[in-house]
């Protein structure tokens, strides 16, 4: 047949956290530790919300933006927690997840042959968007300043075809964050240039030391920063499938365009979902919190008991080991993991090639199967290294 499909289509690939998590169906025993889902539910009030909507016939479509009502509720939030002024009539659009606000922000800016910086280890998810835009990432590597990026750095990395610069801080995979003083230097610079800004800040209500500072809200920073957001780990609503963009009027009436065309709106019962979560639940997030305190600081504590080295997360919840020298490669490492020791990660390569020697953990579970998949990882080590000395 002579029929042809989209080259950059085809030369997509699974994401290296869903190959691994994909696998545990011919490894039911295995402890999986792989999805950065929070395993607690959605808050009751909220469930409840949702429910009435339903028995109150509220099914049809929304706006495409989205409900006014819960715009305003996105508005209030924003001003209240990072002082930040959006417009809930044009200037926030409600999302089908973080993933399509991405997606929108993406192919709302982008043409043939632009580049967007991303700072590595970087998620998994935001190559390939870049890419099926024509566009190009260009990676910067961060592993070796606590993974976060440096101006220096910033600099060399802009070029005449640098369009955007995407920041994911709380960091998955790494669970960095960056304070105001890292994110001075680098705006002060910024604002200096003709670039767009995609913050990434779906883990600012998962940050455990200090408060998190929106890039959005630095001097300067509000005229070119789309803010990318959602209630899909803060709320334990990842099913939901909510999120939020907010940019300026010029930039969002552009983004409602793509937006509106992809998904018409997003789901209507998970939108009057999200305006309990946000009008009445603004701190739901707080207990979830507490408990990954606990299991950041247990699982940091034993890996450093092993030998690993890491850093402790600040935000987010995963963490991010070096895995021994003497293992080939991190995919060898997982896999071998998995096969041998009965524990599913996702190997570092998975976030561009600078995750190379790394592990990602996600610690969304509980203290009983953390502790579970962390014997077996003791026990997998010390295996691999009497091993080694035969």
């Amino acid at each position: 047949m002579g029929l042809t499909l989209n080259s950059r289509v085809l030369k997509l690939e699974t994401p290296g956290i869903r190959k691994f998590s994909n696998q545990l169906v011919n490894f039911p025993d295995a402890i999986n530790l792989t999805i950065g889902q929070p395993d607690f539910p959605t808050p009751k009030h909220i469930k409840e919300a949702a429910i009435s909507s339903i028995y109150s016939d509220l099914t049809s479509y929304s706006l495409n933006a989205g409900l006014l009502s819960l715009r305003q509720e996105v508005q209030s939030f924003f001003e209240d927690c990072y002082h930040l002024s959006y417009r809930a009539e044009d200037e926030i659009i409600i999302t089908n997840g973080a993933s399509e606000a991405l997606d929108i922000t993406f192919r709302t800016i982008l043409e043939e042959g632009d580049e967007v910086i991303l700072f590595a280890p970087a998620y998994p998810g935001y190559e390939p968007l870049i890419e099926l835009c024509g566009a190009k990432p260009i990676i910067i590597d961060t592993t070796a300043n606590g993974f976060k990026p440096t101006l220096n750095q910033l600099k060399n990395a802009v070029t005449t075809k640098t369009k955007a610069i995407l920041f994911n801080y709380p960091s998955n995979p790494t669970g960095a964050i960056l304070t105001k003083e890292d994110l001075q230097p680098l705006t002060n610079w910024l604002i200096t240039q003709d670039l767009y800004v995609i913050s990434d800040e779906i883990y600012s209500e998962n940050t455990f030391e200090g408060k998190h500072i929106s890039l959005a809200s630095m001097d300067g920073m509000y005229d070119r920063t789309i803010l990318i957001h959602g209630l899909s780990k803060s709320h334990s609503m990842t099913g939901w499938r909510i999120g939020f963009t907010l940019a300026p009027k010029y930039l969002s009436e552009q983004m409602l365009k793509v937006h509106l065309y992809n998904v018409v709106c997003a789901p209507i019962t998970s939108q009057y979902a999200a305006i309990e979560a946000l009008r009445n639940g603004r701190n739901d997030s707080i207990p979830m919190n507490q408990e990954y305190i606990k299991r950041r600081d247990f699982v940091y504590d034993r890996l450093l008991s092993m030998g690993l080295q890491t850093r402790k997360p600040e935000g987010a919840f995963y963490i991010f080991p070096k895995i021994p020298a003497h293992f080939q490669d991190s995919h060898t490492f997982a896999t071998k993991l998995l096969h041998e020791g009965g524990v599913a990660v996702v190997p570092g390569s998975a976030f561009t090639a600078y995750g190379e020697g790394f592990i990602r953990i996600s610690y969304a579970y509980s203290l009983e199967i953390l502790e579970e998949g962390l014997n077996r990882l003791e026990r997998f080590l010390l295996e691999s290294i009497n091993n080694k000395e035969k």
